[in-house]
């Protein structure tokens, strides 16, 4: 998934407090795309036993923090506000102060005895358990829950839409991973891998539709290892038996119902791994107009060497055949990508690989980070973290700036073409012009003109651009 340090409070369109509200409860999210789908579920657990959902940490009951542990400058901005929630219970004794998500299941017993920073730690299979656990911290006690399950998917759970534009949505499909890349954390947070029941997919999916949402985003660390062959969570597929096999829907097969379902709705996922990315996912998506040609996909680094290290499971010549198998199906598709610098032992020329990798591919955007060694990873257990902080950040700054300028002959390209764009909303720089997004997942901005309202699909030629944004007009 992207793993962009984000942070935002699930508050915007909170609905009104029920008469008999148990109390208010306040959820900043941080991190990764998972982490707000987890949120809403948390906000619809938390209603349905009776609490309702503040507009200010300062005016609720309850604060909780949906956590990420993938970066320590994740964490250190979590311990700060933590820090601040603990000054605000000064002034009142009574809040109650939740760590949930992928650092509480890292770092509860820190955060919960020695630190005493929160009253309440739930893990990200946890969830239902929160109601429990705020009601012990109420009668004094610490509350915790970070027991991992092989079955939870949250599947009969409603999440309350409290963000966002009411135009796209996340849907998550799978929870957990079962990869094992060396410096990631999430198969210790998040447990083993486990698919939903495809119908329970469907349902939200009927149900944001209801609403008026136009765009759905399936979710997982890895939606490529999606397999549902309805007699449960997922097993290996060489362990199914003849029936289970015939029975059995993988990740093409699911985006398939999908977009057969919903034909007027836009569908993207993320996010893929290289090594699962299968050449019917790529027809799947060619067959159906509805799904987005726009691929996240991960590469981490163009060294095959450093890719063994990180245990990823593919070579630099494997993820080049997956970007030509894109190119063939989907000629027309943005691909974005992943990539680490200065993982352990990476040398100049490991470095170097991964710029030229970047070059041949041209991705059309990244999300790129220096390495960052997270405790208890395969990674901090048998490697040393042994490129300098100095090189870490030079080296990074060469990929910003490559990917800067591929981003910006990327958008080049697209002047003077004309765009199905889905209107998102006001652009938050300037009254004056409205933003949406292309079919690539680029975001455009153009004119306001009367009658625009978000989720409206619009004509838009491209005129000009930047590294960042494309800039339109009406047809």
């Amino acid at each position: 998934m992207d793993p962009t340090a984000q942070v935002s409070p699930l508050h915007e369109m909170a609905p009104e407090a029920p008469f008999h509200s148990k109390g208010s409860v306040y959820i900043e999210s941080y991190g990764c795309q998972m982490n707000f789908s987890d949120s809403e579920i948390v906000a619809s657990v938390m209603q349905e036993q009776g609490f309702h959902i503040s507009q200010e940490a300062s005016q609720a009951d309850i604060v909780f923090l949906n956590t990420c542990a993938i970066r320590d400058n994740a964490e250190q901005r979590v311990r700060a506000r933590l820090r601040e929630l603990k000054s605000l219970k000064k002034s009142k004794p009574n809040l109650v102060v939740g760590m949930l998500g992928c650092m509480a299941e890292r770092l509860r017993e820190q955060l919960l005895d020695q630190e005493k920073l929160v009253d309440v730690v739930a893990g990200p299979d946890a969830y239902r358990d929160l109601p429990r656990l705020v009601d012990q911290a109420l009668d004094g006690h610490r509350g915790m829950n970070v027991l991992l399950s092989l079955e939870e998917t949250y599947a009969d759970v409603s999440p309350v839409r409290l963000t966002g534009n009411g135009v796209s949505a996340f849907i998550t499909i799978m929870r957990g991973c079962d990869n094992m890349c060396t410096f990631c954390v999430v198969p210790f947070t998040r447990g083993r891998e486990r698919s939903r029941n495809p119908d329970t997919i469907l349902e939200e999916c009927r149900q944001l539709w209801d609403q008026g949402y136009k765009e759905v985003t399936l979710l997982g660390q890895n939606v490529d290892s999606y397999l549902w062959f309805g007699g449960g969570p997922k097993k290996e597929f060489h362990r199914l038996t003849a029936e289970e096999k015939a029975q059995a829907l993988d990740f093409a097969g699911l985006l398939k119902k999908v977009a057969e379902a919903f034909p007027g709705l836009r569908i993207r996922f993320t996010t893929s791994h290289p090594r699962d990315f299968t050449d019917n996912v790529l027809k799947t998506m060619a067959l159906y107009p509805n799904i987005c040609p726009y691929i996240h996909l991960p590469v981490q680094s163009g060294s095959t060497r450093i890719l063994q290290r990180m245990n990823r499971g593919y070579s630099r010549e494997w993820y080049l055949e997956r970007i030509q198998a894109i190119r063939k199906y989907l000629p027309h598709a943005a691909i974005s990508t992943d990539i680490i610098a200065g993982f352990c032992s990476e040398t100049e020329e490991d470095h170097q690989l991964t710029l030229s990798l970047m070059e041949e591919v041209a991705f059309d955007s990244a999300y790129m980070f220096k390495y960052s060694e997270r405790p208890g990873t395969p990674a901090a257990k048998k490697f040393e973290d042994d490129v300098p902080e100095e090189v870490k950040n030079r080296r990074l700054q060469e990929i910003i700036d490559l990917q800067r300028r591929l981003s910006l002959q990327s958008h080049q390209r697209d002047v003077g073409h004309t765009f199905q764009v889905l209107v998102e909303g006001p652009s938050r720089r300037s009254p004056d012009q409205f933003c949406g997004r292309t079919p690539q997942n680029k975001m455009v901005v153009f004119p306001w003109k009367a009658g625009i309202k978000a989720g409206q699909v619009l004509s838009v030629r491209i005129v000009d651009c930047t590294s960042a944004t494309l800039m339109g007009a009406f047809i």
